[in-house]
């Protein structure tokens, strides 16, 4: 199973900065270690042309050459810097890869993204550009080109609301957003998805899974998506500082396992981003997402077989 990473892109943070950027090193250490069939490519870099189906052409020359005001970075929450600038753009390249990749194999993997908080002219929330927003749309005009209408999914289960890819596909028939969020948590001014879920503080495993099963039943009456693009959040964890929900590694398992099988038992390509994790022991965050690497890798396995 193919899986790409921008993780030797490292953003010079200031020392105690919150944002836990040794995770995508973490990630790549387990995965090499424990799931060696999972092949790890550097991803390509988004060009302008590219980001420009998502975003605003203003926004992407701010973001490029640093022309971007403080405040603007302020609700980022990274400062400016060049490296910040390329692990974007390798980023929603990533995730443009990682879907090629799933119409042919099935199942691929960006191992960071999940940038769910960038708008189409502004970033938000540790997020620069919106790399499902862009490899959606970008997926959408190639089959365009060949004739082809393509309809997406974005699934978006991150502990935090997807309001910017909400936002960039307000009342776009061809993508359904789906969003299962804490009601209580950032961003505290919402979009409005196509289908949003909200979840109290304290969500457990049995709650959180009947929510899940009722959103993908809705969305299948609503929708009939050509691809999925997942964003598979590590922060419902219930030992996350951001997530206030209480989903147990088992949990998160069978969360993962009931997305990919709903994919699976449709015959959708998946392309699957890590989105947010910020548990106080990293390594337990890193744990979540090798778990949903090794249930990927079973469902990838899965396209494998069927094609033989």
């Amino acid at each position: 199973m193919r899986a790409f990473y921008s993780g030797q892109f490292v953003l010079p943070l200031p020392e105690g900065h919150r944002f836990p950027m040794s995770r995508y090193a973490m990630l790549r250490d387990r995965l090499l270690e424990q799931l060696p069939a999972v092949v790890m490519d550097v991803a390509p870099r988004a060009g302008d042309d590219e980001l420009a189906l998502a975003h605003t052409a203003e926004w992407i020359s701010a973001v490029s050459d640093g022309s971007v005001s403080l405040q603007a970075m302020r609700e980022i929450g990274f400062p400016w810097s060049e490296a910040m600038v390329e692990r974007s753009r390798r980023s929603a390249g990533a995730t443009i890869a990682a879907c090629r990749a799933a119409f042919s194999e099935g199942v691929s993997a960006n191992m960071a993204g999940g940038t769910h908080h960038a708008y189409a002219d502004k970033g938000s929330g540790f997020c620069v550009f919106n790399d499902a927003a862009v490899a959606a749309r970008l997926m959408q005009a190639e089959h365009a080109r060949a004739g082809q209408l393509l309809r997406v999914a974005v699934v978006d289960l991150d502990v935090h609301q997807g309001n910017g890819t909400a936002s960039i596909f307000q009342g776009d028939p061809s993508v359904f957003t789906l969003s299962l969020h804490g009601q209580k948590n950032f961003p505290f001014r919402k979009e409005t998805s196509d289908l949003d879920v909200e979840l109290p503080d304290g969500c457990g495993d049995a709650e959180y899974l009947a929510a899940l099963e009722h959103a993908l039943d809705e969305l299948d009456r609503r929708f009939a998506p050509g691809l999925v693009i997942y964003l598979a959040g590590a922060d419902p964890f219930e030992r996350d500082r951001l997530g206030r929900l209480k989903l147990s590694f088992d949990g998160l398992e069978a969360r993962d396992r009931r997305v990919f099988d709903w994919a699976w038992q449709r015959r959708l390509p998946m392309a699957f981003a890590m989105a947010g994790g910020y548990a106080s022991d990293i390594a337990e965050t890193v744990q979540v997402q090798v778990g949903t690497f090794r249930v990927a890798l079973e469902y990838w396995r899965r396209w494998q077989n069927a094609a033989r």
